[in-house]
């Protein structure tokens, strides 16, 4: 019947174990010397069974402990008894959890979904089974468990193969066994670094689903639908709009909802990165190109192999660099800077800009294929007074997130500050702004309230000046419950700053207005809807429907 060894069980220093899964303990007297020949330790090391130690190790402390809380797992592999054992000690001691087998079946038996181990230690000789095969099935189970293979029958074809196969080294026997210990150390630590990186591309994809996108108006669904259509397509896509619009922020979703997604998301602003530095900066350089380039240098389109290149500002790139760009975009392959050789690229462009790429054609600052070429799907982003209607949605948005990192505030002195959102007066200003800043501007004013206003509810006298209506008294007059005909009506709601010479959109208004009175009446009777139907003269279920479809939602103490 097969036994292993278990870690972090309350073993004190001096405890007897047994050398062998079979064997009883030796005497507390006895010291055994781990030969040289086909066993793991130097000449220069002892093992004493008695003392749980190895003399000359150095113990590194105890490991930090995984993301779970619970400690880091290893598995020792080897049918070599007394090696097992020294191996054991060493890594208890290190504050693993250490489990050993002393064959491959015995070892398949021990994995398990449910918990995985961090690292293995492998024999490449077991009596039932080949240790490289082993590491294979301990990897597919836990792809992130890192496997150090031993073998006192090295050869560098054994070598390549352990490694082609995911090895994390390969340790010819007879070993120092602090050398095992500090391979021990550092397959530890890169394992954490591969969950960390897997749960930040995790974090990444759940922030960037469509869902989370914030907007409920049709001209940011319409956006949506798009993004969910080009996802999955290896097109050049061309997001275009005012700045603060979120262009960064959908060139992400597009990334993160296609096959692209675990690959990496590039972003270069051509506008921010002096002439004379992009061309370097995109397709990297060769030592000794020009004055300063000391080394070579990988450019974003090689660190960006297999995901998304994302160019900002495009309209602002150079012309000699446009023909470039041009040139990677059809063939694929471009030649770093004082280089001959060619690289081939395996990479999605999508670009970005703020001003009219068609009249920058027509003007003669931008080419005209090159146009062509990023504009095979065209995606226009609305400024945020043409969707009027998501200003709430979008203040509520990040009042919350203010709340959230108010609440996860570590070693705090104070309870926690909290907004409970816009005064009604407050928020028919902010639906009136023209917001020439667009979201970047809304969420900055939101960060100004927080850190000035702290806690409460913001009036309309706490935004700053610009915010503010011209005519105070009609943000207090305005929606009046004694407004009757349409001409008073109109003058409740204001003339929003005048009708704008270039017009505006008839539907985004109606609709804006319509949520601010809804929200208004919500506010106003508390959040229930039955009252707010009253007040607004609605049937409960139509209000419901509206409430829904709006993704209108209470702050959290009108949830509570």
């Amino acid at each position: 019947m097969s036994n292993a060894y278990r870690g972090n069980q309350g073993l004190a220093s001096g405890t007897n174990l047994p050398l062998s899964p079979t064997s009883s303990s030796p005497s507390s007297s006895s010291t055994t010397s781990m030969s040289t020949s086909g066993q793991g330790l130097g000449a220069n090391q002892s093992f004493d069974p008695s003392m749980n130690s190895i003399s000359g190790v150095v113990s590194h402390g105890p490991r930090p402990l995984r993301a779970d809380g619970k400690p880091f797992r290893a598995l020792v592999v080897d049918d070599e008894s007394t090696l097992r054992t020294a191996l054991f000690r060493v890594l208890d001691r290190q504050g693993l959890q250490v489990i050993t087998a002393a064959s491959k079946r015995e070892a398949e038996g021990m994995m398990s979904p449910e918990n995985p181990f961090d690292v293995a230690l492998v024999d490449l000789k077991l009596p039932d089974g080949d240790g490289i095969d082993l590491m294979s099935k301990i990897r597919s189970q836990n792809p992130q468990c890192q496997v150090i293979i031993l073998t006192g029958h090295a050869s560098i074809e054994i070598a390549v193969r352990a490694t082609q196969m995911g090895a994390f080294h390969f340790v010819t026997k007879p070993f120092n066994i602090e050398e095992i210990v500090s391979l021990v150390d550092k397959a530890a630590s890169h394992k954490t670094l591969l969950q960390e990186n897997q749960n930040l591309r995790s974090a990444l994809h759940r922030r960037y689903r469509f869902e989370n996108i914030i907007g409920q108006s049709d001209e940011i669904r319409r956006v949506l639908d798009m993004v969910e259509r080009v996802a999955d397509s290896e097109s050049t896509v061309l997001v275009s709009g005012e700045s603060g619009t979120g262009k960064e922020l959908i060139a992400k979703a597009i990334h993160y909802n296609s096959a692209r997604a675990n690959r990496p998301f590039v972003p270069v602003n051509c506008g921010a990165i002096p002439a004379e530095l992009l061309e370097s900066e995109l397709f990297g350089h060769v030592k000794g190109a020009f004055t300063g380039a000391i080394a070579n240098r990988a450019g974003r389109f090689d660190l960006a192999s297999g995901g998304t290149l994302f160019l900002d500002e495009i309209g602002e790139l150079p012309l000699n660099l446009q023909v470039k760009l041009l040139r990677v975009l059809q063939e694929r392959r471009f030649e770093p800077v004082g280089s001959v050789k060619t690289h081939e690229v395996d990479v999605r462009v999508i670009a970005a800009t703020n001003v009219d790429l068609a009249r920058a054609v027509q003007k003669g600052q931008f080419r005209e294929d090159l146009f062509y070429r990023l504009n095979v799907i065209p995606m226009r982003l609305p400024a945020l007074k043409e969707r009027r209607s998501d200003i709430p949605i979008l203040l509520r948005h990040f009042v919350d997130l203010y709340n959230q990192k108010e609440q996860q505030k570590p070693n705090r002195q104070r309870a926690p500050r909290q907004l409970a959102g816009f005064s009604a007066e407050a928020m028919d200003a902010l639906m009136l702004y023209p917001w020439p800043g667009n979201i970047r501007e809304l969420e900055n004013l939101v960060e100004r309230l927080a850190v000035l206003k702290g806690e409460g509810q913001i009036e309309v006298m706490d935004l700053p000046e610009q915010y503010r209506p011209q005519n105070m008294s009609l943000g207090a007059s305005r929606m009046s419950e004694s407004a009757g005909g349409p001409r008073d009506q109109m003058e409740a709601m204001g003339d929003f700053e005048g009708l704008p010479e270039s017009g505006m959109d008839f539907n985004s208004a109606v609709d804006a207005y319509e949520n601010a009175l809804i929200l208004r009446a919500l506010e106003k009777t508390g959040w229930n809807r039955n009252q707010a139907a009253t007040l607004l003269k609605l049937n409960r279920t139509t209000l419901v429907e509206k409430i829904k479809k709006k993704g209108l939602r209470p702050p959290p103490e009108a949830e509570a």
